[in-house]
């Protein structure tokens, strides 16, 4: 039997509100302001601007994440991470065998628009 899942919600009240976009990671190094190894990345999401945001993508080496196609959230309210600020949320899933919180990115299978929309 399937394991359970959230509740069901409307895509209009949920999904449709969500601005998720592609975006380049530009530039990323490793923080040690945050509470838990993270890195900062500043990701350039064409004529949306260039964040920058912290998470715990760690597992990847720095020249594997540099020049990466990530989706990122938009339109949440800048986050505090210990003594940083995420202006964007990255999307990733947990990575293999990894403490918990430690991820892995959600990207792109082939080569998108930076800018494009998740749809």
């Amino acid at each position: 039997m399937p394991k359970q899942t959230k509740p069901i919600v409307a895509i209009a009240d949920t999904f449709d509100k969500l601005d998720i976009r592609v975006g380049r990671i530009i530039d990323v190094e490793l923080e040690s302001r945050t509470s838990k190894p993270a890195y900062k990345m500043e990701i350039d999401f064409g004529k949306f601007g260039k964040r920058v945001s912290y998470g715990r993508f760690t597992r990847h080496p720095i020249e594997e994440v540099r020049n990466r196609l990530v989706l990122g959230v938009l339109n949440f309210d800048a986050r505090s991470m210990g003594e940083v600020l995420s202006e964007v949320l990255v999307l990733g899933v947990q990575f293999p065998k990894a403490d918990s919180g430690e991820a892995t990115f959600v990207s792109p299978a082939v080569g998108a628009k930076v800018g494009s929309k998740l749809f």
